[in-house]
C-alpha cells in the first residue's frame, strides 16, 4: 500500500507522461463523438454535461449540436476557485463563450444540474479509475451531483495498465472509447 504522497507522485509521473503524447486527432474525436451520441441517447436524463475542448483534447462541440438538436440540453462546465466543484452553466448554439481559468470557455447561461456528465480522462483503466489533470476538479464535481450517471471519455490509446488510485478515488460504471465501451464492476 502506497502513502498519499506516494500516489500523488505516481499521479503526477504519469500525467506528465501522458502530456507529452497529448493530441487526439480529428477522426478519433469523430468515432468518440458517434459512441458518446449513442451512449446518451440510450440514457434518461435531459441535462447532459459535456466539455468545450482545449487544444488537443476530444472535440465534443460536434456532439453538444447533436444532443440540442434532439432535444437534449447542454450545459459546460465553469472551472470554479480550486477546491470547489465546477458549475454547469447552460449552452445553445451560437452562444457568446466566456474566458475562464486555465484557458478554458464556457457558456454565459443559467446554473443548471446535470443529469449525466460527460468526464474527460487523461488516462484510464479497465477498473474504472480516471487521472484528470490534477486540479480535483471531477472528483468533488461527481461527489457534488451523486444523482447524475458520470461518463468518461478518452482515446483508446490513453489506456494505462493501472491508474494509481487513494482512498477516496471512486470508479467511473462507464469509460467510452474510440473502440469500445468498458463497464466495469463498480462497487
Amino acid at each position: 500500500m502506497h502513502d498519499t504522497s506516494d500516489i500523488a507522485a505516481v499521479k503526477q509521473r504519469l500525467r506528465l507522461r501522458l502530456a507529452t503524447a497529448r493530441g487526439v486527432e480529428a477522426d478519433v474525436s469523430d468515432i468518440l463523438c458517434a459512441r458518446l451520441l449513442e451512449t446518451v441517447e440510450s440514457q434518461e436524463g435531459e441535462r447532459v454535461a459535456c466539455v468545450w475542448p482545449l487544444p488537443g483534447e476530444v472535440d465534443l462541440r460536434p456532439l453538444c449540436g447533436y444532443l440540442h438538436a434532439r432535444g437534449r440540453e447542454i450545459l459546460l462546465p465553469e472551472t470554479t476557485p480550486k477546491g470547489t466543484p465546477l458549475v454547469f452553466r447552460q449552452w445553445v448554439p451560437g452562444q457568446p463563450m466566456k474566458e475562464g481559468r486555465f484557458g478554458t470557455l464556457y457558456p454565459d447561461g443559467p446554473v443548471e444540474k446535470p443529469d449525466l456528465i460527460l468526464v474527460p480522462l487523461l488516462a484510464f483503466d479497465r477498473r474504472g479509475h480516471r487521472l484528470g489533470y490534477g486540479g480535483g476538479y471531477y472528483d468533488r464535481t461527481l461527489a457534488a451531483f451523486p444523482h447524475a450517471l458520470p461518463v468518461g471519455y478518452a482515446a483508446s490509446w490513453q489506456e494505462v495498465e493501472a491508474v494509481p488510485t487513494g482512498p477516496h478515488d471512486v470508479p467511473l460504471p462507464m469509460i467510452v472509447t474510440d473502440r469500445e465501451t468498458i463497464l466495469p464492476a463498480v462497487g
